[in-house]
This record gives structure tokens, sequence and C-alpha cells, in this order.
């Protein structure tokens, strides 16, 4: 009896030991749980505050831009039968209004504002609200669909303005941020990385060398800042690759070094001019190059030269290699293209030039860009002779009087036009075309179909 009375209070005295410390264990766990704090390295925490300040301070220069076209509905042969069961509803010549919504970038206190021209392009009325949300509205100063880049001006004064950046500088894999307002959602602010620089051949503009960038760009987001971590302004958002509509990880900006070109002509006169020095150009592939017996396929290659342009003047032949146009290496096709449009008129640039196993340098003065000339094709209706030829899968006539005033070629060219290319040919793949003009193969002069044949 007496050792019952002793088990039980030993027992509960054990009970309330193991209670306790129980519960000191469970709510010390429970606390580490709830108050735990992460140790943030020092660099993230900068790294943070920056991006934040790069945004305080680009921000006010960005604009939100509402563009209302007018559109007219055309009859169609239809109307009047709808206008005979439906006699009180004018259907013919209906109009209505359609808004589109983008972004741009303040670059002038005076109110200057640089945005894309497809944001801007035939509308009759253009309004932007500023970081403060006061609204103006906006007349177009000038506009260049070849870049897509337009410049617009609200009456205003000491409007923060972005600050320029050099594009030529970029490296690929450098931080960028894009500000604008995609789906009307104003200043919404993506981080990505400048995934490509030169991009060319998109099909966006005539004349392209957009930097890419993973930064999510959507629609709204046309017209809007590309700036670096220096809260640089180093392009305009222009367009996204996309299958959906939407951001997919790739968007194209046009580069700021464009960009101010563009604009300080469009101020200054309305209208852009381009530089040309007279040649037609085509890539330098590496088959090509092995051909020519060079090692790099970097350069453009000159497969015609117009007489007394200044190319011609400078000693410029078919067949040369334009390595370097004042100082600047020529990547591609692309590259020259663009250097020579944004050159100076009447500049007098160095350009140099590798010809066979020789390389040299000359001087070319630069021209204003003649007026542009549609393609002409030969008519189908006449008939000369035609040889069908083993070469690639093409044929080819002579160069008659009738066919020069068609292709608006000068009187007397030599050559061969080429009148039929056969689907997935050599040639085909190759990238000739109806109409081209055959003048060399192989280095050798193709006067007329006789050399051609021969040859």
């Amino acid at each position: 009896m007496n050792k019952r009375w002793f088990l039980l209070p030993l027992t509960l005295m054990l009970g309330f030991l193991l209670g306790g410390v129980t519960y000191y264990f469970l709510s010390r766990s429970t606390q580490s749980y709830t108050t735990i704090t992460p140790r943030i390295p020092k660099q993230i925490e900068e790294a943070s505050r920056a991006f934040s300040e790069i945004v305080k301070a680009v921000s006010p220069s960005v604009v939100n831009i509402s563009s209302i076209k007018t559109l007219k509905r055309q009859p169609t042969p239809f109307d009047e039968f709808f206008d005979f069961l439906y006699p009180f509803q004018n259907s013919r010549g209906k109009r209505w209004k359609e808004q589109s919504l983008g972004s741009g970038v303040v670059v002038s206190p005076e109110g200057y504002i640089v945005t894309n021209n497809h944001v801007v392009e035939h509308a009759d009325e253009i309004k932007v609200t500023i970081f403060d949300k006061r609204s103006f509205r906006a007349k177009v100063i000038g506009s260049d669909p070849k870049t897509d880049i337009a410049v617009i001006k609200i009456d205003a004064k000491g409007i923060p303005a972005a600050n320029w950046g050099d594009s030529d500088k970029l490296q690929v894999g450098e931080f960028v941020l894009a500000i604008g307002n995609p789906f009307g959602l104003n200043n919404t602010v993506t981080m990505g990385i400048i995934s490509a620089v030169g991009r060319a051949d998109v099909g966006i503009a005539d004349y392209e060398d957009f930097i890419q960038t993973d930064a999510a760009i959507n629609p709204g987001n046309s017209g809007g800042p590309l700036v670096n971590i220096k809260g640089q302004l180093i392009g305009i958002n222009t367009a996204i690759f996309s299958k959906t509509g939407g951001y997919q990880g790739i968007g194209f900006s046009v580069p700021t070094n464009m960009v101010r070109l563009v604009m300080d002509q469009l101020i200054k006169s309305g209208k852009v001019t381009r530089g040309w020095i007279g040649v037609t150009i085509q890539e330098l592939t590496p088959e090509i190059a092995a051909k020519f017996g060079i090692k790099t396929s970097e350069g453009a290659l000159v497969n015609d030269v117009l007489k007394g342009s200044p190319a011609y003047k400078a000693g410029i032949t078919r067949g040369d290699i334009i390595a370097e146009f004042n100082g600047k290496g020529v990547r591609d096709v692309s590259s020259l293209r663009n250097i020579v449009a944004q050159s100076a008129i009447g500049a007098q640039v160095k350009i140099k030039v590798l010809r066979k196993d020789k390389e040299f340098t000359t001087t070319v003065t630069i021209q204003e860009l003649p007026s542009e000339m549609k393609d002409a094709m030969p008519s189908s209706s006449s008939a000369p002779e035609v040889t069908q030829n083993s070469l690639s899968g093409i044929a080819v006539i002579d160069i008659t009087a009738a066919i020069a005033k068609q292709l608006r070629v000068e009187s007397g060219e030599k050559g061969v036009i080429i009148v039929k290319v056969d689907s997935g040919s050599p040639a085909d793949d190759a990238g000739i075309k109806k109409g081209d003009i055959i003048q060399e193969i192989d280095r050798q002069k193709i006067n007329n179909l006789s050399d051609f044949n021969r040859v």
C-alpha cells in the first residue's frame, strides 16, 4: 500500500516533467519558423535599390500616347441590294473611329517626344499623357517609315527628358529595362538582358539594326524606352516576335544612335535624307569567300557599280569586297547599307577594299540617295530567243532595248536577263530572281547570250 502511494506521485511528477520539456521544444520550434529572417547579401540589396533608382529617374520621361484614326468602309457591289432591303440604314461609306495605344519618351524639355511611326501613322488626333497625369494634344513633327521612327511635340515646357546613351557600345548580356504602357497599363517596367545586337532582315523596317532583348515587351510598349543600368536611353522598343500576340521572350528596339540621326533631321527639316555611293551589294557567304580566296566571310561583295556614281569615280568595281567604311568594320550587307545611309551628304569617307589578293583604301564622296525606282519586269509579250541551260536551273535572254527600258537600266548595258528560275533549283536557293541581270560568271564578263553559253 505504501509502495503504491509512492509510485503515484512519482508518475505524476514524470508526466509534468515530460510535458514541460515537450512544450518547451515545440514552442522553440514554432518560434524559429515564424521569426526566421533570410540573410541577404549586401550586393543584392544594393542592386535592388539601384534598379529602383533607375526607374525613378527614367519614368517621368515616359509618356502614354493615344491616337485616334478615322476609318471608312469601302463600298461593295452588294450595297444596292442591302439598301433595297434596309432603306433606312445608311451602309455606304460608313466611317468609324479606331483608337490605339502606344508609348513614347521625352527627348527634350521643349516637349519633343520620340515614338514609333506605326503608333501615330494616319492619326487624326494624338493625345499624350505625361507622368503627372496631365494630357496634351500632340502634333507630328516628322516621321520615317523606313526606320519606324516618328517625332511628335506637345505644348509643354520643363518636362523631364531622357538621358541619351551610346548604343554602339552595347554588349550582349547587359541588363536592360523596358518601360511603357502595355495593354494601357501606365509606367510598367520589365527587366531583361540584351540578347543580340545588329539584328537585320527581321522584316519590320527597311533599315534594320535592331537590339534584341528578352525584357518583356507587349502591345502598347511600342515607342517606349529601353534603358541600361545607368538610366541611359539606348533603344526605342518597336516590335515583338510572337505567334500569340503576347510576350514570348523576343523583342526588338531601334538603337538610339540610329534614332538620334533620324530625330535630328526630322526636327530640322521634317524629312530624312540618306547617303548613297552607287553600288549594289550582296552577302559574302563562306562559299563565295572561298571562291575569292579570302579567309573571312565578313564584308559586302559588290556585284554592280552605277556608272558616274561616287563609287564608280572612286575606282570601285564589280567583284570588290568592301571590308571597312569610314573606320568601321563591315559585318554584312545590312551593316554597310545602314552606315552609308547614315553618312552626311557631301562627306568624304575612306573605304577599305579587298580585290583578289590585294587590299587598298579609296575615298568616296557621299551623295544623297536618289528617288527610289520601282522594279520592272520584262514583258511576257516579247519572245526573243531563250536559252535553257544547266546552270542552276535558269533561263536567260539577251538584253534588248525594250527590256532595258522596262528595267530602267542604262542604254547599252551588257549582260543577259533572267526570265525564269526553276523552283527548288540551286539558283532559287541562292536567291536569284526573275529580272536579275547576269554580267559576270566566275570572274568572266558576260556581254551577251553567246558569252553566257560559252562560259
